[in-house]
């Protein structure tokens, strides 16, 4: 069976794409801080009749990423990494002129320097796979200047150059980022509380990665919504 490893994997985007992946017959290493939402997560996975191991910790500690490459090895190897913890730099978001520079290194010590830390202890396993790809989940708040979005908007546009530059370094593999658009997660109303718009739930955007996947496109960026119209 393929094996991935999910970070930020006990709600929203990252639960969603574990259980299409699970009923896929994909084996799952999946990261959260939160052990409860995380158990919970695994077990919805596991519930398609694959192998999960659910491991809370917090990617900025290379302790906790070797395990998570440890436990991908012990299924048989890692066949997917999906970056997809994020954090914000502050909640609710606000103005650069407030940010306090430990939210922002916070920020990009998640979203940037754990990622690629994650990356390198995965590599070796990578480039064995036949079908070896990494998902770095990007934002467009990484192109566009939105206001309040300056702290995770820059970590996101180096996430991106980060994957760009690994897609050229590691020709085997396919390296996406990908924006999935705007959607109904718990990021998203730690940042802007006061949003209570309507915007579509995580699971609507999966099948656009899951393309990605059939596909296997050229390395690059990807916006999600795109992908799911071409379905």
């Amino acid at each position: 069976m393929p094996v991935a490893i999910i970070t930020g994997a006990s709600k929203g985007l990252g639960r969603a794409l574990a259980e299409a992946l699970a009923a896929r017959g994909w084996d799952l290493v999946l990261d959260a801080r939160g052990a409860g939402h995380l158990k919970e997560a695994a077990e919805a996975a596991a519930g398609h009749g694959v192998r999960v191991a659910p491991l809370s910790g917090d990617v900025t500690d290379a302790g906790h990423r070797a395990e998570l490459v440890a436990a991908a090895r012990a299924l048989g190897g890692v066949d997917l990494l999906v970056s997809n913890a994020s954090a914000l730099g502050a909640e609710p978001l606000v103005r650069l002129g407030e940010l306090p520079p430990e939210g922002l290194r916070r920020a990009l010590e998640v979203n940037v320097v754990a990622a690629l830390g994650l990356i390198q202890e995965a590599l070796p396993l990578l480039r064995e796979s036949a079908v070896g790809a990494v998902v770095a989940v990007s934002s467009d708040a990484g192109c566009e200047a939105y206001e309040t979005w300056g702290g995770y908007g820059a970590s996101k546009a180096a996430l991106d150059q980060l994957a760009a530059v690994l897609g050229v370094e590691e020709p085997g593999l396919r390296v996406w980022a990908v924006d999935p658009g705007d959607m109904a997660t718990d990021l998203y109303t730690a940042a802007v509380p006061d949003d209570d718009g309507p915007r579509p739930a995580p699971e609507s955007v999966v099948p656009a990665f899951l393309r990605l996947l059939d596909e296997r496109p050229a390395s690059g960026r990807y916006g999600a919504p795109a992908l799911v119209e071409g379905l």
